[in-house]
């Protein structure tokens, strides 16, 4: 896999972002709720990537050879951490407290952003889209590989676009069942939240370890 389309996959597992597609998947005509976070995220990911690899304009390149192992090994090292910390959570007084925030944050209601995506306005949804899809690093080190290229404008372009379709895939999966599949959907969605309900722990554990170890093992073979 190409490093930019890696960085792709890495920056759609984004907490927010499953977090908008499960409320969002749950409230009524869910289909027209993605579609305008998914204009509303597009809009702002596709100009900000289209704005950073422009200005980049190959003045990168010499750093991000050693920017890259590092970040290789720092975000790698980083995963790790918490994928012990997740599967310590899973266990003994590490989870009553663990279940004890949950409680707590509860009791609380859910942040501001979930309440204005449970109004139920695709107008809202593209509005909160816009707003909190902002690189973060997985974003702007996809944006480095893609620099590194030296592709023509078109090309370019196009490997830009395809990073953010990578990104939302969370969003645009759901979308196409509901067109391709609009009877059957309801119901799959419906198991899919059961089973992550289930086994999200079991799930972000091993999630984090794989990737983590992927990083650190690119980080080193590019040092060496």
């Amino acid at each position: 896999m190409n490093g930019w389309l890696f960085y792709a996959v890495t920056a759609a597992l984004n907490p927010t972002l499953l977090g908008a597609t499960t409320v969002m998947l749950i409230l009524d005509h869910p289909k027209r709720l993605l579609l305008g976070y998914l204009l509303g995220a597009l809009m702002t990911s596709v100009t900000l990537g289209l704005v950073i690899v422009f200005s980049l304009n190959g003045h990168v390149h010499t750093a991000q050879h050693t920017l890259s192992p590092a970040f290789d090994l720092a975000l790698g090292s980083i995963l790790i951490l918490v994928a012990c910390v997740v599967r310590r959570g899973g266990r003994g007084e590490a989870a009553e407290r663990l279940r004890e925030r949950r409680r707590k944050r509860a009791k609380r209601g859910p942040p501001r952003w979930k309440r204005t995506l449970s109004q139920g306005s695709a107008r809202t949804t593209f509005a909160v889209g816009a707003v909190l899809t902002l690189p973060g690093a997985s974003y702007l080190i996809g944006l480095h590989k893609i620099d590194e290229q030296d592709a023509s404008i078109v090309v370019t372009v196009g490997m830009v676009l395809l990073f953010n379709l990578v990104m939302m895939a969370l969003l645009e999966v759901p979308l196409i069942g509901y067109v391709i599949a609009p009877d059957r959907t309801p119901d799959a969605v419906d198991r899919f939240r059961s089973w992550l309900s289930r086994n999200a722990r079991h799930l972000a554990f091993h999630a984090a370890l794989i990737v983590g170890a992927l990083l650190i093992v690119r980080g080193l073979i590019y040092l060496l």
